[in-house]
């Protein structure tokens, strides 16, 4: 059963308990929350304090979370999303930010941490970016395994991982390992994919750890609001209620923080119409929560 949530990359304006509190009153049961300097910074002192009182926070409002990692400045003010598992140089530096956002999910009680590849730089041959790559997760699936945690890798548009079948790719390069599993974003699948998009779920199956919800058109790499786009939402949910998906859905509209409470409120209306015309129930809100590890303090 699906739970609707909505990605915190989309309430940049907001403070975060303000988000997570409009979140719960809007019937959402869960967050896609990201690791950046507005809400959670994994770089700021005292994160293992920081980090319990947000699991106090998502225990209040009944939410569910998932950790995810693309904020766009938190490593490079200026280069954004540098350095990735695939750049020339400070790979370690992502190895390490994921490294923390394995931990941070421990100490959050999160099933899984999102990831990407990265761009491709200039002049770099794609074999050496996937040595990169394929050197980079496995350092980090080893800590993810330890700790329980998926790392549930998104095909981003641009990126060397492009397509599910890229993310595909690396699990057989990795040797099919069971943490190593997937972000299906549905924007992308109408964007990037050649196949249609419930199709794309269908043959992922169990591999799918994680969804991001957005609109968006045929090689347009631009998230829109629902139904702005030319995305099959019901299909897809549909599609991720055949495969026994029991994840969040969270919505992904991170150029949008400025009308976030208009479209945390469109949006909801439009998951819930989406769904209903599929035929897939919803988690309900009440029931978002995933349980609170006791001891919390592992990212210190």
């Amino acid at each position: 059963m699906i739970t609707l949530g909505y990605g915190t990359n989309g309430f940049a304006d907001h403070r975060l308990e303000d988000c997570l509190a409009l979140l719960a009153d809007l019937g959402y049961g869960g967050v896609a929350l990201t690791l950046d300097h507005m809400h959670l910074d994994p770089h700021a002192p005292d994160l293992a304090r920081r980090t319990g009182d947000v699991a106090r926070l998502l225990d209040r409002h009944g939410l569910a979370v998932v950790v995810e990692t693309g904020a766009r400045y938190v490593l490079d003010p200026r280069r954004k999303h540098e350095p990735t598992l695939v750049s020339d140089a400070g790979r370690e530096r992502r190895v390490e930010l994921l490294a923390t956002a394995v931990r941070v999910a421990v100490d959050l009680g999160a099933p899984a941490v999102h990831l990407w590849s990265g761009v491709l730089p200039a002049g770099t041959s794609p074999a050496t970016g996937w040595d990169r790559l394929v050197a980079g997760t496995a350092e980090v699936l080893m800590l993810a395994d330890d700790a329980g945690v998926d790392l549930a890798f998104e095909p981003e548009p641009g990126m060397l991982v492009e397509k599910v079948a890229d993310v595909v790719r690396l699990r057989d390069a990795l040797g099919n390992p069971d943490r190593l599993r997937l972000t299906i974003d549905v924007g992308h699948l109408t964007c990037v994919e050649d196949a249609p998009g419930p199709d794309v779920v269908r043959a992922a199956g169990a591999l799918v750890a994680h969804v991001q919800v957005d609109d968006m058109l045929p090689g347009v790499h631009e998230h829109l609001e629902l139904g702005a786009g030319e995305v099959d939402l019901p299909g897809v949910l549909a599609a991720l209620d055949e495969v026994g998906y029991d994840g969040l859905a969270s919505i992904e509209l991170p150029r949008h923080s400025h009308a976030a409470a208009r479209l945390a409120t469109t949006s909801m209306t439009a998951l819930r119409d989406a769904a209903t015309t599929a035929g897939v129930p919803v988690r309900p809100a009440s029931a978002g929560r995933h349980e609170v590890h006791d001891e919390v303090g592992v990212t210190g």
